[in-house]
């Protein structure tokens, strides 16, 4: 077993100390932990067409670990390799759009790749053991959240979905941090933590497409961020976790057809072949959150037939997908989702019933959404058993409709969902449960429920959208609203509704007003007053955040997903990086340069 004593932190030549560590005063260390920061920095041109951003401070040991050599070496390959298809894929995605809009169209099932779905022999490889049964996960959790981490690690859940997406804000140090903690997951080095083949499953969800790595240039372009993420993760992990038949097991993001997929599969081969692994070694489970996707399940199970861990299906990053591709048609308006969207309304429904079938078809697992309530502390309590019975309720309808496992965030909920799972399902999974009652056509998935817009569900979405942003200018990728997780999911549909609502000039149903503009930021004045009590010193950062959801909902033309646009924009930038630069200044002064 690895030891942590042999994790070799980088130690800067040029560092000579005269002072004993014992009685090195705390300025000196800090002085000398600048200076081997920057030194580490400029020392990594080892490989030719990269460059790679110095460390976080305090983070210098786990980031010699992970950006070795050999690593960058590997991460230059990967990026290198597939870089331009990358880039198409993602072009391809604004040709679909464009044709959308041009045309007037609505997505169909594929005719180029009927023969795929009419093909009745095909089926995906078996998955491990391992991801055999595995009714409940633990979903949003950031790895660079060590104690939760730890937690997840040792509670009784099939799985931990390792979330570098959603549930993370991708800051270089939660980047860094988090793959290291899950280099120390796997290798076995925290303590008194069951080991890797024991502990529950480690499902790796890298960042979506549409995310890039600004600390890393690789032939003078911003890394992808996904392949940094599964890149580091591999090279550090990924034989280990086969060796100890725990993985590699990964979900993907944000794909939206099966050219995403595709891609995907040939990054897997390259991978393996790379790191000398068998073909087969990866396994993926594809999100499928976008309604694009929706029409195309049979076609990115068929091209991840050798690695594919199944599909899933959630609620709110579909839901928003519509205003993403459709929002601007009054067809598509889609009402307060709090009231009037649920997976029990039909096109939510159909979606769900298709993906289970579809992956049932083809011998893949189909998993469900995640539970974002929180339980209240006391189980004797009202408030704790009107929780569970809410999440009782949707999850019960997520098992009779075949699904093979679902996820929840809140820990206290594993045990009492895998009690419901096993109550009302029989073996490790429910493949056998082939839903041929299940025909499901275009107009199924793509009829929007009836409902209006609240002046609740106005200021729920508001609340959710600004304190997400807020929270990213924290450097945290979910917060607690309201007895519930919030994560990226949830601030997309709630800023997607409000620009749909605004550009549609919809009436409230309460008082006949208009969603406008004006409105939204009245409303916005009145959440700021009722949090600023409770803010303090960070008053300036939610003022900015409310600023930053005013640009994002009344932008003229729809921003695709608002992670890619808080990512490249300049004030959340500023914000990871004024830590660096004040600690170079503060460094400078004192050696009077």
């Amino acid at each position: 077993m690895v030891q942590e004593s042999d994790i070799k932190p980088y130690t800067s030549s040029s560092r000579q100390s005269t002072k004993s560590t014992s009685v090195e005063s705390a300025e000196d260390r800090h002085c000398s932990s600048i200076q081997s920061f920057w030194n580490f920095a400029f020392s990594q041109n080892k490989v030719s067409g990269m460059e790679l951003c110095p460390s976080p401070l305090g983070l210098e040991k786990e980031y010699a670990t992970l950006f070795t050599t050999d690593s960058l070496h590997f991460l230059h390959e990967l990026i290198s390799t597939f870089d331009e298809e990358v880039d198409e894929i993602l072009q391809l995605r604004v040709s679909k759009k464009a044709q959308l809009d041009l045309t007037g169209d609505l997505p169909s099932f594929l005719e180029s790749t009927t023969h795929i779905r009419r093909d009745p022999d095909w089926k995906v490889l078996p998955v491990p053991s391992r991801l055999q049964k595995r009714h409940v996960d633990i979903g949003d959790l950031a790895p660079c959240d060590t104690e939760r981490f730890i937690k997840a690690l040792l509670s009784p859940a099939q799985g931990i979905q390792v979330d570098f997406d959603d549930g993370n804000c991708p800051t270089y140090y939660n980047q860094i941090k988090g793959i290291y903690n899950v280099f120390k997951a796997v290798h076995n080095l925290f303590p008194n933590v069951p080991h890797i083949s024991q502990a529950p499953v480690l499902m790796l969800r890298p960042r979506a497409w549409n995310m890039v790595e600004h600390n890393m240039m690789v032939e003078g372009k911003e890394a992808p961020g996904p392949l940094f993420d599964f890149g580091l993760l591999m090279f550090h992990c990924g034989k280990a976790l086969f060796e100890q038949k725990s993985g590699p097991f990964f979900y993907l993001s944000k794909v939206e057809g099966y050219m995403e997929a595709r891609l995907w599969n040939k990054i897997f081969v390259w991978t393996q072949q790379k790191l000398g692994l068998p073909l087969g070694s990866i396994k993926a489970t594809v999100l499928i959150e976008n309604v694009l996707a929706a029409f195309e399940m049979e076609e990115i199970l068929y091209e991840l037939q050798e690695h594919s861990a199944g599909l899933n299906c959630g609620i709110w990053d579909y839901s928003a997908s519509f205003v993403n591709k459709f929002g601007h048609r009054p067809a598509f308006l889609l009402p307060d989702r709090h009231k009037y969207v649920n997976m029990e309304k039909h096109f939510l429904r159909s979606y769900m019933d298709l993906l289970v079938k579809t992956c049932h078809r083809r011998g893949a697992l189909a998993t469900g959404g995640m539970a974002a309530l929180l339980l209240p502390e006391d189980p004797l309590s009202d408030a704790y058993r009107r929780v569970l019975a809410s999440v009782t309720r949707l999850k019960l309808l997520e098992i009779t409709a075949g699904v093979d496992g679902f996820m929840v965030y809140d820990l206290n909920l594993v045990e009492p969902m895998q009690k419901l799972f096993k109550g009302h399902s029989e073996g490790d999974n429910q493949l056998d449960q082939l839903r041929n009652d299940v025909t499901v056509f275009p107009e199924d998935l793509l009829s929007m429920p009836s409902g209006g817009v609240t002046l609740n569900g106005l200021k729920y979405n508001i609340a959710v959208g600004v304190l997400f942003i807020n929270a990213w200018l924290s450097g945290k990728g979910h917060f607690f609203y309201k007895g519930q997780v919030e994560d990226s999911a949830t601030a997309e549909i709630s800023r997607s509704q409000v620009w749909q609502w605004v550009r549609h000039q919809t009436r409230l149903e309460d008082d006949g007003r208009v969603v406008s503009r004006q409105l939204v930021t009245d409303l916005i004045k009145e959440l700021i007053m009722d949090l600023s009590p409770h803010c303090g010193s960070v008053r300036q950062r939610l003022h900015t955040a409310a600023k930053m959801f005013q640009e994002v909902i009344a932008k003229r033309h729809f921003p695709d997903f608002i992670t890619t646009y808080l990512n490249q924009d300049h004030t959340f930038l500023s914000s990871q990086n004024t830590e660096p630069l004040q600690a170079l200044e503060k460094d400078l002064r004192r050696s009077k340069l």
